[in-house]
């Protein structure tokens, strides 16, 4: 895999800007429309029109989201096997602390020789159990100081 796939696009302040005002435009034309395919007309010239897929509409909503909010996007194939260190930087921890993860059998992956590959769609489902376990830890939380009357 291109490892420049891997490296997040940080937005500037005027892609913050520009990502803020067309967040709302696509959200907007993604709940009034139902088709499978979206039409974009480019620089007011209809004769140059691109035909999408829905859902990769969908998915430049998301990063419009992270973009306007600062954050620095990246776009990973579901299938692309990742080395250690990517998946490391992916999830913001040591590379150590990764491989005490696969180790524990935390993250799906496979050998090649003595490393280590980490397919992505591992990668996002242990992120999403994380997540989840997060916030039941975090409304567990605040459902003990609400019943000892601190909040």
């Amino acid at each position: 895999m291109n490892t420049s796939a891997l490296t997040p696009v940080r937005p500037d302040e005027s892609d913050i800007n520009t990502a803020v005002e067309a967040l709302p435009q696509v959200k907007n034309y993604l709940a009034e429309h139902a088709d499978s395919i979206v039409r974009v007309v480019v620089a007011d010239d209809p004769a140059e029109t691109l035909v999408v897929p829905r859902r990769a509409v969908e998915l430049l909503a998301q990063v419009l989201a992270h973009m306007a909010a600062g954050q620095g996007v990246s776009v990973v194939p579901a299938h692309a096997e990742l080395t250690t260190q990517q998946a490391a930087e992916l999830l913001n921890v040591s590379r150590p602390f990764l491989i005490s993860l696969l180790d524990a059998g935390e993250i799906d992956y496979r050998k090649v020789g003595k490393h280590r590959r980490i397919k992505a769609q591992s990668l996002m489902a242990y992120m999403a159990r994380d997540d989840q376990e997060r916030r039941q830890a975090a409304d567990e939380l605040t459902r003990l100081n609400q019943e000892m009357g601190l909040l």
